[in-house]
């Protein structure tokens, strides 16, 4: 009777375990999640090396390497940075079962994604997806668009420009500034969010000109630069990425164009390599991470990329947190249910490359560090050669979390 009570006992503890929905995140259980970004045309190499390291960190953080115990399989799917394309092939991954989609490039495809999985969801009770946002940045994701279902692992605009607005009030060289960005969400919140926040920080800064082009279509950015060149500005604040920002550094190294850039991405697969050394000491980033972060799991990661993948880097931080998020989330709901886990990854803290970040439950933008670095010679305290220039970013300033943090007017609805 005693080895009975005690096989029901354990039978009942097994039960429990597995919990009611039947979606417990068992060991060796493997989650697909399907990546919708641009793999051909202007910005494929962009999303190529970022389809890269999401596989890459599929493998390093799946099974035993994460506390859920899960595998992880990447299934890539090419949007053309098309909004169109990405629900077509939104529609393509829902068809096949997978219930979690990473997506980055591109914050009007975001938007897109975001709207369509809100119905979807909506109106499928129980194949719910989630939606996992590497560097879309346009505020309004988490803000008037922000959605239970979606996940920000960037820093968003106006988060980064905070720290760029805080650097260049204390830069004394700044005092006329040109605004040059890609003509979509994105370009047009940086534009936005510059004016607001130079004329709140830094005052004493004139913006002498502007200008949004078309994004991916300007193979020739000489006539901006000859507009910049005019217009008597010493720096340049973009938000460009890809060839759009590739293009206009080659375009102000030929003219021969002395100022400063304040970017985005200027840290991007292929960017550095534009920028040569005629960029050195004049050209600034703000992200998550920077080259030469003394992080050893950082680096490690970065050493372990470049040994699998020799032609690339590893820069896209966000990915990394996105699979701690998504692992811890997982374990914590004992489950892979993508309901359960939303739940889970909301207010979520984890040890990221740059210490314990955490997932704001109000509006779901994580809340991290920046760092300003700058575009300088490879030298002792800062060794790695970035994409074989004989250069590489160096710290400038590091901005804690709550010095970047920015309110929300977030109105979340979540699922019953």
């Amino acid at each position: 009777m005693k080895r009975i009570r005690s096989l029901a006992a354990a039978t009942l503890a097994a039960t429990l375990s597995m919990g009611t929905g039947g979606a417990w995140a068992q060991a060796g259980e493997t989650v697909r999640i399907a990546v919708i970004d641009p793999q051909s045309g202007p910005f494929a190499n962009i999303g190529l090396n970022i389809l890269h390291t999401l596989e890459f960190l599929a493998e390093r953080e799946g099974g035993t390497h994460n506390p859920a115990g899960v595998k992880f399989e990447i299934v890539p799917f090419d949007n053309k940075m098309s909004g169109p394309e990405s629900l077509n092939v939104l529609k393509a991954a829902i068809d096949q079962g997978i219930r979690y989609v990473v997506q980055g490039g591109g914050s009007g495809v975001a938007g897109a994604l975001i709207d369509a999985i809100n119905k979807h969801n909506e109106r499928n009770p129980g194949k719910e997806v989630v939606y996992l946002n590497y560097a879309a940045v346009d505020p309004d994701l988490t803000n008037s668009k922000c959605s239970f279902y979606h996940f920000s692992f960037d820093a968003n605009t106006a988060m980064k420009m905070e720290a760029m607005g805080s650097s260049i009030q204390d830069d004394k060289r700044v005092r006329k500034v040109y605004l040059l960005n890609q003509n979509y969400s994105h370009g047009q919140q940086v534009t936005r969010y510059a004016k607001e926040v130079l004329r709140r920080k830094a005052p004493h800064v004139e913006i002498v000109g502007e200008d949004l082009h078309p994004l991916g279509q300007v193979k020739d950015f000489s006539p901006y630069i000859a507009k910049i060149k005019a217009s008597g500005a010493d720096t340049v604040i973009t938000g460009n990425f890809g060839p759009d920002l590739s293009l206009a550094f080659k375009a102000a190294r030929d003219a021969g164009l002395d100022v400063a850039f304040y970017t985005y991405y200027a840290g991007a697969a292929g960017t550095p390599a534009a920028i040569g050394d005629a960029g050195l000491g004049k050209i600034r980033f703000v992200y998550p991470i920077y080259t030469n972060l003394a992080s050893p799991e950082y680096q490690a990661v970065f050493k372990a990329f470049g040994q699998k993948f020799p032609n690339e880097a590893f820069v896209t931080s966000p990915a990394y947190n996105l699979f701690k998020a998504l692992s811890h989330g997982m374990a914590k709901a004992k489950s892979t249910d993508p309901v359960k886990v939303a739940r889970a990854m909301e207010g979520l803290s984890f040890r990221s490359f740059t210490g314990d970040v955490t997932m704001r439950a109000s509006d779901h933008q994580l809340q991290q560090p920046l760092y300003m670095a700058t575009w300088n010679k490879v030298d002792a305290k800062n060794p790695i050669d970035v994409e074989k220039t004989g250069n590489t970013w160096t710290l400038d300033r590091l901005f804690d979390s709550y010095v970047a943090s920015t309110p929300t007017t977030c109105q979340m609805k979540r699922p019953a």
